[in-house]
């Protein structure tokens, strides 16, 4: 069984001509990975220079000093009137995504005095409006899913494992592909997450039931997948490599759709429920920190939005207007009774000037009451 090459893609600013915007691609690429960028941060922002570049030459600018502010503006109107594949206009964050990596860019060439001002430097990003996750599984849909994968196929086995590896640590699905058999200790139940996002290395738990059924997998399905040499990924695909990242999105996103739970998803859906989940818990904020890897405890308070049912509970018991018991409520009114004034607590005495008057409560000198 012969294993698929993984060969590096040629960057196409390789072959350009000196002088133009794409043939400064590939020395700013090259600065990246010299200030130990990640291979994907490389490779992203390669994309979408290149994209760039393309626009630029379609409309006659070919050179980076022909690049003006308002060229700029008008690459970015370019992405906002932009159609994503569904039809819809193309998302905020994603306009932010394709004009960020232009600004260091840019100042990369300034710098290196390739131009002689940086047309990128006061040009605004568009605002990101602060979303909250749109779906979050409850304790038994999360159940149903994992019961989902079939049991009697090899396949169905890993499948199973993974779902429990995504629902107890909450890894990021580019974290889990590539987790190697020593990541995994199964002993002291942690998971070792090597290089995540940011480069940063972390130890979180994992739970007894997901290691269960990891050492299934590890006994039963993996030493019929793995291929000589084996790459030593924790999973494996059927030809013995580790699997691609779209693969992995599409066997998620295939299990929740296939469930009756009603919701869409795939790898990150895990993710947002087990934060979700903890904290509702009882977790503190610190340790789901800890858990999803974040760099900022801010990026980690959206979850203490979308745990509802806690807050839900708190406001039940705390808030003024809550339902009181048979007990303490006083009694209907008798049918065709007058409408009582809203008041808090009981209604105020009459002071004897006003009662003298005829001025009752909520009566004004010279009104006259209507009969």
């Amino acid at each position: 069984m012969t294993r698929k090459s993984l060969r590096k893609k040629e960057s196409p600013s390789q072959h350009a001509e000196p002088g133009t915007l794409l043939f400064q691609v590939e020395p700013y690429l090259e600065s990246l990975r010299a200030r130990h960028y990640s291979s994907l941060t490389v490779e992203v922002r390669q994309r979408i220079l290149c994209y760039f570049v393309r626009w630029s030459h379609e409309r006659g600018v070919t050179a980076p000093e022909e690049v003006s502010r308002a060229i700029l503006e008008r690459y970015q109107r370019h992405l906002f009137h932009t159609l994503c594949r569904k039809g819809k206009p193309v998302a905020a964050r994603t306009q932010l995504a394709y004009l960020l990596p232009l600004k260091g860019f840019f100042k990369w060439m300034t710098r290196n005095h390739i131009i002689p001002a940086n047309p990128a430097a006061d040009l605004e990003m568009p605002r990101v409006p602060h979303r909250l996750p749109r779906q979050v599984l409850t304790a038994l849909e999360a159940e149903e899913i994992l019961s989902m994968p079939d049991l009697t196929t090899f396949v169905g086995l890993r499948d199973r494992a993974i779902l429990e590896t995504f629902y107890s640590t909450g890894v990021r699905r580019r974290e889990l592909i590539f987790l190697k058999l020593s990541d995994l200790d199964l002993k002291n139940g942690v998971l070792f997450v090597d290089q995540g996002k940011g480069k940063k290395d972390r130890y979180i738990p994992i739970g007894k039931r997901a290691l269960l059924w990891i050492e299934k997998y590890l006994e039963e399905v993996r030493p019929r997948f793995a291929v000589e040499p084996d790459p030593l990924y924790l999973f494996l695909t059927p030809f013995g490599e580790f699997i691609n990242p779209n693969h992995m999105t599409a066997i998620m996103a295939d299990y929740i759709k296939g469930s009756s739970v009603g919701k869409v998803g795939s790898c990150h859906l895990f993710r947002h429920t087990m934060a979700t989940l903890m904290l509702e818990g009882g977790s503190d904020l610190r340790y789901v920190q800890l858990m999803l890897g974040h760099s900022r405890l801010e990026t980690t308070e959206v979850y203490t939005h979308v745990a509802i049912h806690k807050l839900k509970a708190v406001h039940e018991a705390t808030h003024p207007a809550k339902m009181k018991t048979k007990e303490s409520c006083p009694p209907p009114p008798p049918a065709g009774a007058a409408p009582q004034p809203f008041a808090f607590g009981a209604m105020p005495p009459i002071r004897p000037e006003r009662e003298k008057a005829g001025l009752g409560v909520g009566s004004s000198p010279g009104v006259s009451p209507v009969t």
